[in-house]
C-alpha cells in the first residue's frame, strides 16, 4: 500500500530545505567579520608584492 503524504507538510518541509541552502550560501558569502576581510586582503596583497619582488625581467 502507497504511503499517504500530506502536501502542506511535503511543501513545507521543500521550503525549509531550499531556505537551508539559500542560508548557507549566504553564510559562505558574507559570514566573515571586518577584521578576517582586511587581513585576507593585506595576505593576498602582500603575497603579490612578494612575487612582483622576486621576478627577474620587469615589463
Amino acid at each position: 500500500m502507497a504511503e499517504i503524504v500530506n502536501l502542506r507538510q511535503a511543501r513545507k518541509a521543500a521550503k525549509r530545505k531550499q531556505d537551508e541552502a539559500t542560508a548557507a550560501a549566504n553564510r559562505a558569502k558574507f559570514g566573515r567579520t571586518k577584521a578576517e576581510r582586511l587581513a585576507q586582503a593585506s595576505e593576498q596583497d602582500r603575497a603579490a608584492r612578494l612575487i612582483d619582488g622576486a621576478k627577474r625581467e620587469q615589463d
